[in-house]
């Protein structure tokens, strides 16, 4: 007796999409650097101005694992000097979600914080960070304070904007529900507006994180050395890149660490939320 085992196209099938969708996201970096590192090795610009992306990665590989030292100072050292990022920009990102979230919910829940805060707030939104330096040295020194405090002021207003906004588009009527069910106040906050707003406030937040890593740069301007500021100075611009590079993933990662968070803490909005995606 014979027993034929059928299997399914479906699942090849599957796993050829699969794979062509993980192929189409690499098409357009694959086509950028190969055509940086022609232009690089076309002679047009000296190495030195514009390294092609292998000797950055080599930079990048060096700085990271320290096989050639030919990131000299830095070599090795890829850990300590992203802890040491990671410290100003997650120190700065923290202070702005807590301050962010707490002012946010007061203005929108309130009327009158709403007409005692959010003036001041608006005016100081518009300032840029880079505008701080000098108060910020002058306030705190040269150290890792005032690099935190310019990331909290460039990560705050998308976290406190969004919860702002989170709070004020609550369903009123799930509010007046609540009410009627003989809630207090605080309750209906916990219970009702804070987690209908949390998809707005984990929007914010995103942002914030994306901020705050753009803001790395301008915040470790007054904090004690950092890699591209530094390399920029002795004209190593394969060192330069690498730093942007890590700062990009840094980023990344980040971001898909609050995906992650959000996920999990709004897994209710999957199965009430239809996402539709195009080709």
């Amino acid at each position: 007796m014979t027993s034929v085992i059928e299997i399914s196209p479906a699942k090849p099938v599957a796993r050829t999409f699969r794979a062509s969708q993980a192929l189409e996201r690499f098409v357009v970096p694959v086509l950028l650097i190969a055509g940086w590192e022609a232009f690089a090795r076309s002679g047009y610009l000296p190495p030195a101005l514009l390294p092609a992306p292998s000797a950055v990665l080599h930079a990048l590989g060096d700085w990271i694992f320290g096989f050639d030292e030919t990131t000299q100072t830095y070599s090795g050292h890829w850990l300590r000097d992203a802890f040491a990022s990671g410290l100003r920009v997650f120190g700065g990102f923290a202070l702005a979600s807590v301050l962010g979230i707490l002012a946010g919910v007061a203005i929108g829940w309130s009327r009158l914080f709403e007409k005692t805060l959010e003036p001041t707030l608006q005016m100081l939104r518009p300032i840029p960070p880079v505008s701080w330096i000098p108060l910020a040295i002058i306030w705190f020194g040269i150290a890792n304070k005032p690099a935190i405090f310019l990331v909290f002021l460039g990560a705050i207003f998308p976290v406190l904007m969004n919860t702002i906004h989170g709070v004020k588009t609550v369903d009123h009527n799930l509010v007046r529900a609540g009410a009627m069910m003989g809630a207090t106040e605080r309750q209906l906050l916990a219970s009702i507006v804070f987690p209908a707003a949390l998809p707005s406030i984990f929007s914010g937040l995103r942002i914030a994180i994306g901020s705050a890593w753009m803001l790395t740069v301008t915040a470790e301007m007054v904090a004690v050395g950092y890699v591209l500021w530094d390399s920029y100075y002795f004209l190593r611009y394969d060192l330069v890149l690498a730093a942007m590079i890590s700062i990009g993933l840094l980023g990344y990662l980040s971001d898909l660490g609050l995906k992650a968070i959000m996920a999990r803490v709004l897994h209710w909005q999957s199965a009430t939320t239809v996402q539709g995606r195009v080709g």
